[in-house]
């Protein structure tokens, strides 16, 4: 049980309930949206995962970086990705991160630090240790946070990423976002570790399991994993233990899922502990909470609606960025 002299202040707790009810939202209308018709492509929901993305991503700085997953929706808002321009992204709008070509799965916006999510499974990793041995090259204070889930952790990017920044001491920490399913496979299938994280201790560095629902444990967790990365004292390993609502993809009929998980997954949600936990947060009202949830319902639907009724992208701009222009381009 954490210590009420453990906890972040009020300000910070708010921040983390905040973030975690502008992902929901944005990931129900992005479903809606979908089922209706009104999106085209894939898209892979992290409903019931918010309490990783928002304290992971809260707990950094200004001049962090992450890398994140074909999932990684929450990650891009909790780092500061505009919901409008992801909204649009969505929606195949050139007002969109990617002028509306590049889809759910290849956000990115390097001004926040959001270095890309990835459609490729792993890469959040080799991606990440770049940006470390950059940062460190470079000497900057900051640090990249790769997001990667469970199905990704046997990938050979994996070992080869976390043997290279325990080598060099890279300020990354590789946080797994375990949520029961790789793709459509069962944890125990792939995995042959009840904890993931002992796997830190055979590169050398730390690696801790904690409650991926529980908000405040991720926020610690990321803080004391910063503290390490910043202080010069190489990577940490995080498992972040969570559930994921939907499934692998919108549509996903999940016939590997029981019946009780289909029909109760809404059990495992972070959301709701959190106001379940209010009046135990010093400083902290349910009142407040429902303030702050309404808020973030009306903001995500609103870009919703404002990305719904942009014009869509010309033919001709099909070619855009794609070939080299001017002087240059012949040489």
């Amino acid at each position: 049980m954490t210590s009420s002299n453990d906890l972040p202040p009020p300000e910070t707790i708010e921040r983390l309930f905040g973030a975690m009810c502008e992902i929901r939202t944005f990931e129900l209308v992005a479903s809606e949206r979908y089922r209706s018709g009104d999106l085209p492509g894939f898209i892979h929901l992290s409903l019931g995962q918010e309490a990783c993305a928002a304290g992971a991503c809260l707990a950094l700085q200004e001049g962090d970086y992450i890398t994140s997953t074909h999932r990684g929706h929450g990650h891009c808002l909790a780092k500061g990705a505009d919901p409008r321009r992801m909204m649009a992204e969505l929606f195949a709008k050139a007002q969109g991160y990617g002028k509306g070509r590049s889809g759910s799965m290849h956000i990115a916006d390097v001004a926040v630090g959001v270095l890309g999510a990835n459609g490729i499974v792993g890469q959040s990793m080799g991606l990440g240790i770049g940006a470390a041995l950059s940062l460190q090259v470079r000497r900057k204070p900051n640090i990249v946070v790769a997001f990667f889930g469970e199905g990704a952790s046997g990938a050979g990017i994996a070992h080869e990423a976390m043997n290279m920044a325990a080598i060099w001491k890279l300020p990354i920490i590789f946080f797994c976002e375990v949520n029961r399913y790789a793709e459509l496979s069962p944890y125990a299938t792939h995995v042959s570790l009840a904890r993931l994280s002992d796997r830190a201790s055979a590169y050398g560095f730390p690696g801790e399991t904690i409650d991926g629902e529980d908000v405040i444990a991720v926020y610690a967790a990321v803080i004391e994993a910063a503290r390490r990365a910043r202080a010069g004292e190489g990577p940490s390993l995080i498992e972040a233990k969570t559930f994921r609502w939907h499934g692998h993809y919108e549509g996903d009929p999940q016939v590997y899922k029981t019946d009780d998980e289909k029909k109760n997954g809404e059990r495992f949600d972070p959301i709701a502990r959190m106001k379940e936990r209010a009046s135990s947060l010093p400083g902290v009202t349910t009142e407040r909470f429902i303030e702050i949830e309404a808020r973030a319902e009306a903001g995500i639907r609103t870009a919703a609606d404002w990305a719904a009724g942009l014009q869509s992208p010309s033919a001709a701009t099909m070619t855009e960025d794609v070939y080299a222009e001017g002087d240059d381009a012949a040489a």
